[in-house]
């Protein structure tokens, strides 16, 4: 749908579906569930093509972080719902005797979807998912710059579902804005700090809950303990996964002095292997989004050179206009002012900086905005138990990258300007589900210590509060 022409519309169709209350009952939307499970299915070769015109992924690299991660969303959802979805007991306490108390959960209401264009497939239906389990009809608007992978969302979603059910409407900013200005019972957005600030605002007008999962400089430390070969192939997977288009992509690396030498001929060695000596023409390498973030990558390496920095590459290419593929880049000779600190890289694009004292580098992290991930190689148990106390971050990992968002237990969000709110499996129903306190009171016994006069009661209502 590539205007909005219908969109009042559908949001009054959409609360006559929640209104009917056909999205409560739990067989309902576990059926929901598999219909979207099927149509990703029957799409699924167009996903991976759109994938590959888009983003340059390809086959393995699509299906691993786009295509299966929806698939386990779904069985989890499927196979947990009923469980999810039943009232739960809560104490109701001696104050109102005899009761009991219930957590019950219902759909939060309409709501919209706004995915971005790095997992365009992922970043769109996880959270579809969550939504459909927990019983809310839906809009989702997914990225005008992942055009293709977006069209064939929109043709799949519109054969699966009812427009009362999910909606997809294409578009820009325009239409973002336009969307915005509706109201919604929660927003849900995936995408920039800065885009997340005009969301937030927006809904504030409506007083309508956000979930914002953001972004931000995401640290990897190495300490003098790690094992220096593991840690380089976990970092370079990490980093150059979507080619750096990530948001929880190492983004900068902070290495003990004495190791940086040996890591860094370690993380060049490991980008050979993962992409051969000639990565821009590996078939498993990614390439860059759009024109406007290949000429700020480009800008940046430009421009640490001319700050002093050093830019490393396994090959002489730098990068190519053409198919906007970028090689592999790790700059040394940084520090905190430098150009690629100032901002979240989101490119195969790795800094280096060495450290003397972990002290040190733990209150610069902590001085900084919030990352949304954080990564530590060490050995030492008590470091790792330290860090993890100390320094706040959304998610991460010890002895690996990026794999935290595979584990279906962990939820993922950000904190502070990486985000707010959390979601996958359960915690992903609970961010489109309101639960109902409900105390229900026997008619039988009625205690007089309740109401007025209460002289003749008093102490029994003290004894009774302790």
């Amino acid at each position: 749908m590539s205007c909005l022409e219908q969109l009042d519309e559908i949001m009054e169709e959409q609360k006559r579906t929640l209104r009917s209350g056909v999205l409560r009952e739990t067989q309902a939307r576990r059926e929901r569930l598999k219909r979207l499970y099927c149509c990703i299915k029957h799409g699924e070769q167009e996903l991976l093509d759109a994938l590959k015109q888009d983003l340059g992924k390809s086959p393995s690299e699509g299906y691993s972080t786009e295509l299966g991660m929806v698939y386990h969303e779904i069985r989890e959802a499927v196979e947990k719902l009923s469980s999810w979805n039943r009232p739960r007991r809560g104490k109701a306490g001696i104050a109102s005797f005899p009761s009991k108390g219930y957590r019950v959960p219902e759909p939060v209401g309409e709501v919209l979807i706004m995915s971005p264009w790095n997992y365009p497939v992922q970043l769109s239906l996880a959270p579809l998912v969550a939504a459909l389990s927990a019983g809310c009809p839906c809009v989702l608007k997914p990225s005008r710059y992942s055009e293709k992978v977006s069209l064939v969302l929109e043709k799949l979603l519109e054969e699966a579902f009812p427009l009362g059910e999910v909606a997809v409407f294409q578009g820009g900013s325009q239409e973002n804005q336009l969307l915005l200005e509706k109201k919604w019972d929660t927003i849900f957005f995936t995408g920039s700090p800065a885009v997340g600030r005009v969301v937030m605002t927006a809904a504030a007008k409506h007083l309508t809950p956000v979930t914002l999962e953001l972004g931000g400089k995401s640290p990897v430390i190495v300490d003098e303990t790690a094992d220096l070969d593991l840690a380089a192939r976990r970092i370079m997977w990490g980093k150059l996964l979507n080619s750096g288009q990530t948001c929880v992509a190492p983004d900068y690396l902070l290495v003990e002095r004495s190791r940086m030498e040996a890591l860094v001929e370690r993380l060049l060695a490991a980008a050979k292997k993962l992409y051969g000596p000639h990565p821009l023409k590996s078939p498993d390498y990614g390439r860059i989004i759009n024109q406007k973030h290949f000429d700020r990558l480009t800008a940046l390496l430009e421009t640490s050179e001319q700050e002093g920095c050093r830019v490393l590459r396994v090959s002489e290419e730098k990068w190519d206009e053409e198919s906007r593929g970028i090689a592999p880049a790790i700059v040394t000779g940084v520090n905190w002012e430098s150009a690629v600190m100032q901002e979240e890289l989101f490119g195969p694009i790795l800094p280096v900086i060495p450290y003397d004292d972990l002290d040190d580098v733990l209150d610069t992290i902590i001085d900084r905005p919030t990352p949304l991930a954080l990564y530590l190689f060490t050995r030492s148990r008590e470091t790792a138990r330290r860090v993890l106390r100390e320094v706040p971050f959304g998610g991460g990992c010890v002895n690996d990258t990026v794999m935290h968002l595979t584990a279906p237990g962990l939820p993922f969000g950000g904190l502070g300007e990486s985000g707010m709110g959390q979601y996958h499996g359960k915690a992903g129903f609970d961010v489109f589900t309101h639960y109902k306190s409900v105390l229900v009171s026997s008619p039988r016994v009625d205690m007089p210590m309740r109401y007025a006069p209460y002289g003749k009661y008093d102490k029994w209502i003290r004894r009774l509060m302790k």
